[in-house]
């Protein structure tokens, strides 16, 4: 068995995921999974590769993550996790791919634009 390592990104978050054959125990940041992303719905986004792949509680996975907010950082997780799943092991790629796990979300935040409040909310229109 082999160790494997995968970068993922979403909006401005970037995660290093190594994944090792193991009990299941995820460390985020040096932290538990349970600490780094209290709410459920941010941990189920991140580990739902292994989920697909049926792959639950076999690997332990460190994480090292860094720059956006939780949303981002969870997105970044998952795409890692996938990435590694598959550098691990070949045939999860279809599933991971029908999925939509290994497809990086090219959205990002919109710039502001000069004489507006945000990048589409204008300020107030005055007729008089």
């Amino acid at each position: 068995m082999k160790n494997v390592a995968a970068t993922g990104r979403r909006k401005n978050a970037i995660a290093q995921v190594r994944m090792m054959p193991g009990t299941g125990v995820v460390m985020v940041n040096r932290l538990p999974i349970e600490t780094y992303f209290p709410l459920a719905t941010y941990r189920q986004e991140a580990l739902r590769p292994l989920e697909t792949a049926k792959m639950e509680g076999k690997f332990d996975i460190i994480v090292k993550v860094c720059g956006g907010g939780k949303s981002g950082q969870a997105g970044a997780v998952r795409l890692g996790v996938a990435r590694s799943l598959v550098e691990f092991d070949a045939e999860l790629r279809p599933p991971l791919h029908s999925a939509g796990m290994l497809t990086r979300d090219p959205r990002m935040v919109e710039r502001k634009k000069y004489g507006q409040k945000k990048a589409r909310k204008r300020f107030q229109f005055s007729k008089r």
